[in-house]
């Protein structure tokens, strides 16, 4: 199988001057021959919302599949956003994959305050949001899960693809590789190491098999964040700016929690290949620049060199 190569869309308000240019970004990254287009999801900072922005890229693309990565569903009324998802499917006729997670212990908890969502039994709500969610595009109108009930169901708009749109899960927890190969229809983790990327993918696959789920049921990918740079020094500079832009944590810290590959083309596209030995058959990348018009350059950089070693 062909690995997939997909790009993260800088949504940040800090990496843009004007929104309309991400729009801009996602066509240039289908012209470029990539497959997928991503938005990721926080209320931590100001940011284009992600589904607003996969609306949007649903009439300005053709191609590419428009992803979430990760959408987190505990800071939306679930029923309204089945009906949305389902709006992206039908607009995209067909290509979005929704990731979803539950949230970052030390980080997320004030993002569920916010939402008026209580944080104890997230991974509960998290799959039951999800399993009430293809309920609805199936036309079920009753649903009774172990945290979300609902006795009455109004009529829902059906997705696009019987069924619904694939839904992936973020995370390498030992919980959630047994929950992505029983529940979801892919996986997408961000290890730093390709070893335990192999070790998680083979976990998955045992969870899948135990559900009497077919070998192929979930597909696994990677998010990786991605700098190409023949700068050796000022490299770790520039990706400690990122991190600490990002997450408030220093380079040294995020590299051991998320898989960060950056340096040469070569070294990256090798780097990369790694994961893809391992298992991975989606790349969802992540770039570690400041700005649009770096991030740009930075694509298609990727594009050149990753494209042909994967």
């Amino acid at each position: 199988m062909d690995t997939r190569l997909g790009i993260l869309l800088p949504t940040n308000r800090a990496q843009w001057d004007n929104a309309r240019r991400l729009v801009d970004f996602a066509v240039r990254a289908e012209r470029l021959g990539y497959d997928s287009v991503w938005a990721n999801d926080t209320l931590l900072g100001p940011r284009i919302e992600p589904l607003a922005m996969l609306a949007a890229l649903s009439s300005a693309t053709e191609r590419v599949t428009l992803g979430t990565a990760t959408l987190l569903p505990a800071f939306r009324r679930p029923v309204m956003t089945a009906q949305a998802l389902a709006s992206i499917d039908h607009l995209s006729a067909g290509r979005l994959i929704v990731t979803v997670g539950a949230g970052f212990p030390g980080r997320s908890e004030i993002e569920y305050a916010v939402s008026g969502v209580p944080w104890e039994r997230r991974f509960g709500r998290l799959d039951d949001t999800v399993a009430l969610w293809r309920a609805l595009w199936s036309g079920e109108r009753a649903f009774h899960g172990k945290v979300l009930h609902f006795d009455e169901l109004p009529e829902s708009t059906r997705s696009y693809r019987p069924g619904g749109p694939p839904i992936w899960l973020g995370g390498a927890s030992p919980s959630a590789l047994e929950r992505a190969g029983r529940l979801y229809d892919g996986w997408l983790p961000y290890p730093p190491d390709p070893a335990d990327y192999r070790a998680g993918s083979a976990s998955v696959l045992s969870s899948a098999a135990s559900a009497d789920r077919p070998a192929d049921a979930v597909t696994p990918a990677l998010f990786v964040t991605v700098l190409i740079s023949d700068e050796a020094e000022g490299l770790e500079r520039r990706l400690d700016s990122y991190c600490r832009a990002t997450y408030g944590l220093p380079y040294e810290t995020v590299r051991t929690i998320q898989a960060i590959v950056a340096g040469p083309a070569e070294k990256v596209a090798a780097t990369l290949a790694r994961y893809t030995d391992a298992g991975a058959e989606h790349l969802v990348c992540r770039i570690a620049a400041p700005s649009l018009d770096v991030q740009t350059d930075q694509m298609e950089l990727i594009a050149e060199a990753v494209r042909a070693a994967i």
